[in-house]
């Protein structure tokens, strides 16, 4: 089993792939790992994901950390992990969700952003949890959070940019979740270029922050 934290740990990156089809998640995929971030997530709301993540998967088996974003129920759990899905997570708090992560043996990151929220996820049994939006209280507000619930591993997602990478890890972030800046429009035909240019910005900011 990929132990999904610790990468986390080492890698403190999720690329997070939303897009209105899946058709060019795997070659997205392909120049994020290239540049130096192996943890990806393929968001349930993309046409074809699914598919996408099990090809994906078959092909890259033990290269990424491929998880299935927006999952919201316990068939949608079940449907990712079946395609090769190594983690789940959800843009809220679903304990019907966590409890069936629990039960195929595959972490779960529910989003939360209240304290009351993010203790709610850690006691329903999340590996982790997901602050979003992240960006309505920045890198003071993963501190302020981290003081009363310092053993809760945080993964602030949304609104995240690449100058605010290291930020949030020195607030105490386990990892920081990244789609659109860094992501940009390469799942909808942009250059795949310039995405590499991101995702090395991305692992230098993320690089020698400590936990």
């Amino acid at each position: 089993m990929t132990d999904v934290l610790g990468v986390l740990a080492e890698r403190r990156v999720v690329a997070i792939l939303r897009a209105r089809d899946a058709d060019r998640f795997a070659a997205v995929s392909d120049v994020l790992l290239e540049a130096g971030v192996p943890v990806v997530e393929f968001t349930m709301t993309s046409r074809g994901a699914v598919d996408a993540l099990r090809d994906y998967a078959a092909r890259r088996a033990g290269e990424v950390v491929l998880g299935a974003g927006t999952v919201l129920t316990p068939e949608q759990a079940r449907e990712s992990v079946d395609a090769g899905a190594t983690y789940l997570v959800t843009p809220a708090v679903c304990p019907d969700v966590v409890a069936e992560g629990q039960r195929l043996g595959v972490p779960v990151l529910p989003g939360a952003l209240t304290p009351t929220e993010i203790l709610g996820a850690a006691r329903a049994g999340a590996a982790a949890v997901k602050v979003f939006p992240a960006s309505l209280g920045g890198p003071p507000y993963i501190k302020a959070v981290r003081a009363p619930l310092p053993d809760i591993p945080l993964v602030p997602t949304g609104g995240v940019g690449i100058a605010d990478v290291r930020s949030y890890l020195e607030a105490g972030a386990l990892a920081v979740g990244l789609g659109g800046p860094l992501v940009g429009d390469s799942c909808d035909g942009g250059d795949l270029g310039t995405l590499a240019d991101r995702a090395r910005a991305v692992v230098a900011e993320a690089a020698g922050v400590n936990q």
